[in-house]
Order: structure tokens, then sequence, then C-alpha cells
């Protein structure tokens, strides 16, 4: 039997959703229009192996929208994602672990997360200052693979 590894917040679950990974966001049968009235072969999303820049796009927690990507950081071991979460939580910035990603729509530039709006808003404020703060970074992971055994 297979063991399944532990939860690491800071660490893609998968990678495909940075380079590649998109969900088609039309039937594949339906020609996409061109802006000078001509049909395109395609969508324009990334092929693999492409790096991609998150900033700007939309984040989506599974009950509603909850900002757009700040800063991002794919780096081996500590990805993260800053979202400003605007005037939904009085312009507060949050951390969100990688791990938290269910799936990217680089069409929509949409990054949608597998955690509820209230389960980020109770998250730990993003701090830049502490974020090199070793304590910082295990706070933050704690609380995500905490919410994970809550459900």
């Amino acid at each position: 039997m297979a063991t399944m590894q532990p939860f690491n917040p800071w660490i893609w679950r998968d990678p495909s959703a940075l380079a590649g990974g998109y969900e088609q966001t039309r039937p594949d049968d339906v020609p996409r229009q061109r802006s000078d009235g001509g049909a395109d072969d395609g969508p324009d999303a990334p092929g693999p192996g492409t790096p991609i820049d998150l900033t700007g796009y939309l984040v989506e927690a599974t009950d509603g929208r909850i900002g757009a990507i700040d800063q991002a950081s794919d780096d081996a071991g500590a990805g993260y994602l800053v979202v400003d979460t605007g005037p939904w939580i009085f312009g507060r910035k949050v951390l969100l672990p990688v791990g938290t990603v269910a799936r990217v729509d680089h069409l929509e530039r949409v990054v949608h997360v597998d955690r509820t709006r209230e389960q980020v808003k109770e998250s730990p404020a993003f701090d830049p200052d502490d974020f090199g703060r070793t304590e910082y970074r295990e706070q933050v992971g704690n609380y995500y693979t905490e919410s994970y055994r809550r459900g």
C-alpha cells in the first residue's frame, strides 16, 4: 500500500498549474473569434515549461472571489501567492501557500484555491517584514495544514 505524503503548503501540488495547465473555457468544437473577425486556431495559453507571471490574476475561493495576486513566488520549497483582498477585508493582504491552489485558468487569468473565503479571511495577515522569519512562515504553514485536517 502506498503511503501518503504529508501536506506541504509551500509546494505546488500540480506543477502544470504554472506551465501549460489551464482550463478550457469553451467547447473544443466552437471556433474562437479573433478581433479581425477571423477564426482562431486555439487558446492563447502557455505551453509546457513556459514561465508564468501570475501577478494580476484574480483569485477565487471555493465560495467566491477573494482578490488579485499582488506578488507570486515559485521558489523551490517556498512557493506562495500574496493576495490583495481589496475592500473585501479592508485592503488586507494575505499570504497563500501554493499548496492551496486547486487549478489555474490562464485563459480567464484566474487562480482557484481550495479554501473558503472565511478560511482565507481568518488566515494570518501577510507581513512583508516578518516573511523572512522562520516562525512567521511556520505560523502560516501550520494554519493552512491544520485547515486541511479540519476540512
